[in-house]
């Protein structure tokens, strides 16, 4: 039997993507087996978001020819389409599968064998308007399963790569979504994670042209938050997926600032299914970064838009992304977002250096010192720290559920650990309690500085 090995850089939907292939090298006789073995086929599932993730992909490449100089090494995905022009020169590379092909990765292996010449599978991903189908039946983790949705982006911020690695937003058939979440639940996933590469924008593809032009200049008005829902195909995809039997938990991945708007977030607060846990990528807390960033919305815009959110959850988490040391961001432009970023008091901020990343408009920008930008993201990393340890401590005392995942020894006491729906660690003495087991309880203490002590009902 012929064997498989599969490595995954990036991002939740190269993660899904990966799965999708492994399950069609395995239905096709393949044995998958640790990236680290021996393996007759080695495909890389690349990724292209910084200079690094290029880097990191090369690596991987050529470590895979080195540990089997006879196999079928296989470079895919957002590296491949960012150096296409130059990734032909690479000896360690058998097959290229740009973005859009990975579905067909059975065929292509078998086309290679054929000839053992190499081949190079990219159509023009930026005039793609289908979107690439996959189906899963299972998942590595044994508790929530990632669902891809939608891909490409349209947004063209100027620090990013994404648009022209993904292509312009496709979205998937709902039918077929809540087809394979019925798979799923029955096969005894409880939480769903909607994942996609600008997820807010899914279904605007689905909609007429005129419509995608009101969208653009949408503003918080009541009239324009009456059309968002009425026409929001993302939230009518939520609402179907907490209607699947056996499904307890809908979360969401990354949103679009701009898609918080007050009947969207009030519809979301009606579906008892849905996991209050918004991550929103701010960016920077500066209106000036923010614009050379081409981020289509304001500090206040986004401020009123986490106030919409806890207006109609109680205590929900908000979490969110930000670059420091963008080009041309002075100390008091961060001084203003570090600012913005203590006024919001998100539960958790993940912290990002400005890296380059050839391509973009803003690597041609005047840059920041690389010190400086440390400096910066340490300031941050320091609210940070604080804000997630308040956010835990304010939960303490709440009635509250975990799905359990894995076991966890302290002081030769057994727990079993999960997450909450707004995605916090909590942990439960473990009374014959198995994975997928959800426990509702009483939020009571600390267990560790990290997780939260849940005592069973």
């Amino acid at each position: 039997m012929k064997t498989v090995a599969f490595h995954t850089l990036g991002c939740k939907v190269n993660t899904y993507e990966t799965e999708a292939m492994q399950q069609l090298m395995e239905s096709a006789g393949y044995k998958c087996v640790e990236f680290t073995k021996r393996a007759d086929v080695y495909i890389i599932n690349t990724c292209s978001v910084t200079n690094i993730a290029d880097r990191k992909s090369r690596q991987m490449l050529h470590r895979a020819r080195k540990m089997n100089e006879d196999a079928i090494v296989v470079a895919a995905g957002c590296y491949v389409e960012s150096a296409k022009d130059k990734i032909d020169e690479d000896l360690s590379i058998d097959i290229i599968v740009g973005n859009n092909n990975k579905n067909d990765i059975v065929n292509i292996i078998n086309e290679y064998l054929q000839d053992k010449i190499k081949n190079k599978f990219i159509i023009d991903i930026n005039k793609e308007t289908e979107y690439e189908e996959f189906n899963i039946s299972k998942i590595n983790d044994h508790t929530r399963a990632f669902i891809k949705v939608q891909d490409g982006c349209n947004q063209f911020c100027s620090y990013c790569i994404i648009p022209f690695t993904r292509g312009r937003v496709r979205s998937r058939k709902m039918e077929n979504i809540i087809d394979e979440v019925k798979n799923l639940s029955a096969s005894g996933y409880k939480e769903i994670v909607l994942t996609g590469i600008h997820l807010s924008s899914y279904g605007v593809d689905f909609l007429d042209e005129s419509y995608n032009k009101r969208m653009e200049k949408l503003t918080q008005t009541e009239e324009s938050d009456e059309e968002f829902v009425t026409k929001n195909e993302l939230l009518c995809l939520i609402e179907n997926i907490a209607n699947i039997e056996g499904i307890e938990r809908v979360r969401i991945g990354s949103l679009e600032p701009r898609i918080i708007q007050e009947n969207f977030i009030k519809s979301l607060s009606k579906i008892d299914k849905f996991c209050p846990h918004f991550h929103l990528s701010l960016q920077s807390g500066c209106d000036k970064t923010l614009k050379s960033m081409n981020r289509k919305y304001t500090a206040d815009e986004f401020y009123e838009g986490v106030k919409l959110i806890r207006k109609y959850f109680d205590s929900p988490a908000i979490t969110t992304d930000i670059i420091v040391g963008f080009p041309g961001e002075t100390k008091k432009d961060f001084e203003e977002s570090r600012a913005f970023v203590e006024k919001v008091k998100f539960y958790e901020t993940h912290i990002f250096p400005y890296s380059i990343r050839e391509g973009t408009k803003a690597a041609n920008m005047p840059q920041v010192d690389g010190n400086e930008k440390v400096q910066r993201a340490n300031i941050l990393n320091e609210i940070n720290l604080k804000n997630q340890k308040e956010f835990r401590a304010s939960r303490i005392g709440k009635e509250d559920e975990l799905l359990c995942e894995e076991i966890f020894i302290k002081d030769g006491i057994e727990y079993f650990t999960g997450y909450t729906k707004e995605y916090v660690k909590v942990a439960v003495l473990n009374s014959d309690l198995k994975t997928n087991d959800v426990v509702s309880g009483r939020i009571v203490d600390f267990l560790t500085d990290d997780i939260l002590l849940l005592e069973k009902s």
